[in-house]
């Protein structure tokens, strides 16, 4: 075990320690069945009220989930001198703690990777053991769940009313999506309550800046989100269904009908907790603004037009837990 000094501590932000006995859990956490005849009824009102969701009866192999959990487990189970054979994350591969180029930092270890299997930085990853069924998982998986996340859009569109309904899912299907495939390790940290009685920051406070993130982790807690009222909950876990982020793209494709929810994880005091996160993002070419077909006559657009390329860069050079739209919203008589 890994003795940590203050000082080291001292690196990593912190919130008062909670134990996450079931009572504590958030019991308002929409949850979706998709086979449900109303589902994108339910999908839209939770996009409104929370900016997120439960879905169940989703429809993605179990083995794919379990499957890719045991290999990505395996990997963290790895030495540090082993982990790092990966390559560092620069934008694919492995990092530990530093999130980000600005000095945000969490208890967290994880693996960066593109979608698109033919990316040359994809191919520059380093899989120790066996890795070709590591590829395979990974590939299955994200497969799995990108046809889900499109499957929601459209759901979202129907809704919606928007038209096309593949107006939102063929940003994500294009074969130039710019979509990324986390996988996060948050290894337990029982030294740090025993020192100072607190939880640390496995990943700070943020929005995602794509258009939807599709997330599935083990049985362990951590995941919280924020409520309009800035109050944080925690999410219970469940190891069988997925939790869907609205992201900011779609925040503003909507022209603010949908939030971007607010979203953080804390570390746990004893079990290691391993999520999947697939970060739907359009091509860096498309133009992000309100869709025509969703606004109402006279309505004037929340945000000023701009590339996912110029929304990205603008993201990636903020801290974590800045407001990333600001700089594109418009005053008044704009």
């Amino acid at each position: 075990m890994v003795v940590l000094s203050q000082p080291v501590l001292d690196n990593f932000s912190t919130i008062k320690t909670c134990k996450f006995p079931t009572s504590s859990f958030y019991c308002g956490i929409p949850v979706i069945d998709l086979l449900d005849r109303d589902a994108k009824t339910h999908i839209v009102k939770a996009c409104q009220e929370f900016g997120f969701f439960k879905l169940v009866n989703h429809g993605v192999p179990l083995e794919f989930i379990t499957g890719l959990e045991a290999e990505a487990t395996k990997f963290f189970n790895l030495s540090q001198m082993e982990k790092e054979k990966a390559g560092k994350a620069n934008p694919f591969g492995y990092g530990n703690k530093r999130i980000g180029s600005n000095g945000d930092v969490g208890w967290v270890e994880y693996l960066l990777l593109n979608t698109n299997p033919d990316d040359i930085h994809q191919k520059k990853i380093t899989i120790p053991g066996d890795a070709e069924k590591f590829w395979s998982l990974v590939n299955d998986y994200m497969s799995a769940v990108r046809n889900l996340a499109c499957e929601v859009l459209e759901m979202i569109a129907d809704g919606l009313k928007i038209e096309p309904r593949y107006a939102l899912s063929r940003l994500v299907r294009d074969e130039k999506s710019d979509t990324f495939f986390r996988l996060n390790h948050y290894p337990p940290c029982p030294e740090l309550q025993a020192l100072c009685g607190r939880n640390l920051i496995g990943f700070g406070e943020h929005t995602d800046p794509q258009i939807i993130s599709v997330l599935r982790s083990n049985n362990t807690s951590g995941l919280q989100i924020s409520l309009r009222d800035g109050t944080w909950v925690s999410v219970p876990p469940d190891q069988y269904s997925f939790f869907f982020n609205v992201g900011d793209s779609l925040q503003v494709m909507t022209n603010g009908r949908f939030r971007s929810v607010r979203h953080r994880v804390v570390a746990d005091g004893v079990k290691s907790r391993v999520s999947m996160i697939y970060l739907g993002g359009p091509p860096l070419t498309e133009k992000i603004a309100p869709l025509p077909s969703l606004m109402e006559q006279g309505e004037e657009s929340l945000y000023k037009e701009f590339t996912w390329s110029e929304y990205k860069k603008s993201a990636y050079n903020t801290r974590l837990g800045d407001n990333r739209l600001a700089f594109f919203e418009k005053s008044a008589g704009q």
